[in-house]
């Protein structure tokens, strides 16, 4: 595969605080230094808010307005993500299609998929590409524009529009070749860490602000016979390690400079550089001190991510303490699996578990922030399908499932007042941060860092955090050349 120097290694912060309505001032590391300020050309009127009838308003989108306009009605569009069937987010992003589907009378076929990044290769690998696809890494982005799937944006898409809506930024993480193919649509905040707020007060524990804190903690808790302080497990259906790589991505934004992260993705130095090796001595501290870990390495490699916390919700009390995992994971909490409407769920976010900011490690490297974002990239070209991925860009796109909770736009426009928690205190938190790193593996060529980093992670928990140094020395040499 043809490999691309990523330009954007540390995205600006501006991008996600105005996602979330925050302000502040941040260090990033994006190449070319300040953001461009292109706008909307041709005289194209902003998106508009929706008018209260479940309907958008005129866009400056030309496909969008001749859908809305009656144009495609009775056609179809076929589009797949990775949310796991009936489960809250699938039923959240679904609740999103519908007002499209309502203005325009378009037929729009959603389908959660498991095991995802396996069944989108073999589909579009058959032929059979869906017309329209939720994408997290910008490497596999790449990787289906360089094979010739995916249909070029560029070509038709408002990208004036698009660039002032989601600034520079998240463009250019969907461009390649200069060539616009995916529109991002939903980020994660990464840097935060679970807790049971009752159980957190039943034990006079606190919340940590460093790192020594957390480890006091986790001893205290072990010390205690208070079970494990961790929850953690990795296994993802063909996803396996993504979890452990998010670890590796926080810390070393805590141990090292910011240029070591982008040097890192961009293979300017090796995978295994000491200081990434560092980062992994951090992370061995947590996930292989006896006695921290839920399950020890068993439990971390065979238990899907979506049960990772279910000790924490034991009846007798919490058997695990603290889960560091996204904004997304309160769905999956305990008995929330069972419902796919948030305001039933039994265990709420801030009010039975609540979050912390994944502490600095070094004082030197300020308060940094990890995230990440989906997008979506569009395999078949028709009239109908332009419109669906045009009205991804809106912000009244994100309206229904930010109701219901659990969502951070990318579009900046979306009202911060509408959000609830915890992406409310989502923005502040950021608003502090020193650095915005975007998910290193995403970046990465996907051979890597949808590959051999995610299964040399899984080898590495296996060995029980044995032979660092052998395996990732391995995932080094998997680099592709040329």
């Amino acid at each position: 595969m043809k490999k691309r120097k990523w330009s954007i290694a540390l995205v600006a912060l501006a991008l996600l605080l105005a996602a979330c309505g925050g302000s502040g001032d941040t260090t990033t590391t994006a190449s070319g230094g300040a953001e461009p300020t292109t706008t909307a050309s041709g005289g194209a009127e902003p998106t508009t808010t929706a008018d209260g009838s479940g309907t958008v308003g005129e866009t400056a989108y030309e496909h969008l307005n001749q859908a809305m306009a009656g144009d495609f009605e009775g056609t179809s569009v076929e589009i797949v993500a990775q949310w796991a069937p009936d489960g809250a987010e699938a039923v959240s992003f679904d609740a999103a299609l519908q007002p499209f589907r309502d203005a325009t009378g378009i037929d729009v076929v959603f389908e959660p998929t498991v095991e995802y990044e396996t069944a989108l290769q073999v589909r579009v690998d058959g032929g059979n590409a869906p017309d329209i696809a939720q994408i997290a890494q910008p490497g596999k982005m790449v990787q289906y524009a360089e094979a010739g799937a995916l249909v070029n944006l560029s070509e038709w898409f408002n990208v004036d529009q698009l660039t002032t809506d989601l600034c520079c930024g998240f463009v250019d993480l969907g461009s390649h070749d200069g060539s616009l193919y995916g529109v991002y649509w939903k980020t994660d905040v990464k840097s935060i860490v679970w807790y049971p707020i009752q159980g957190f007060a039943d034990n006079g524990y606190e919340p940590p602000t460093t790192w020594d804190e957390m480890i006091a903690l986790s001893d205290q808790i072990v010390a205690d016979g208070n079970g494990s302080p961790w929850c953690i497990s990795i296994e993802s259906e063909a996803a396996d390690g993504w979890v452990a790589t998010d670890w590796m991505e926080d810390i070393l934004l805590r141990t090292a400079p910011p240029e070591i992260y982008t040097q890192w993705y961009n293979h300017e130095i090796p995978f295994n550089h000491p200081e990434v090796l560092e980062a992994a001595e951090y992370m061995h501290q947590i996930w292989f001190t006896d006695g921290y870990a839920y399950g020890g390495n068993t439990y971390i490699n065979a238990t899907f991510i979506g049960n990772t916390q279910d000790p924490m919700f034991d009846p007798a009390g919490p058997q695990c303490w603290m889960q560091k995992q996204a904004a997304w994971i309160p769905g999956f909490w305990g008995e929330n699996k069972d419902f796919t409407d948030p305001a039933e769920w039994p265990n709420q976010p801030g009010e039975d578990v609540g979050f912390f900011y994944f502490p600095t490690i070094e004082e030197e490297f300020g308060s940094p922030v990890l995230g990440a974002a989906d997008m979506f990239v569009m395999f078949n070209d028709r009239p109908e399908v332009r419109a669906l991925l045009e009205y991804l860009a809106t912000p009244e796109s994100s309206a229904p499932w930010i109701e219901r909770g659990g969502f951070l736009a990318a579009n900046k426009n979306v009202p911060a007042d509408s959000y609830t928690y915890p992406n409310d205190q989502l923005a502040a938190m950021t608003a502090e941060a020193t650095t915005f790193g975007f998910d290193a593996s995403d970046l990465m060529p996907a051979d890597v860092g949808a590959g051999t980093f995610w299964s040399g992670m899984v080898e590495w928990v296996g060995a029980n955090g044995e032979g660092t140094e052998e395996i990732f020395q391995s995932i080094e040499d998997s680099w592709p050349t040329g």
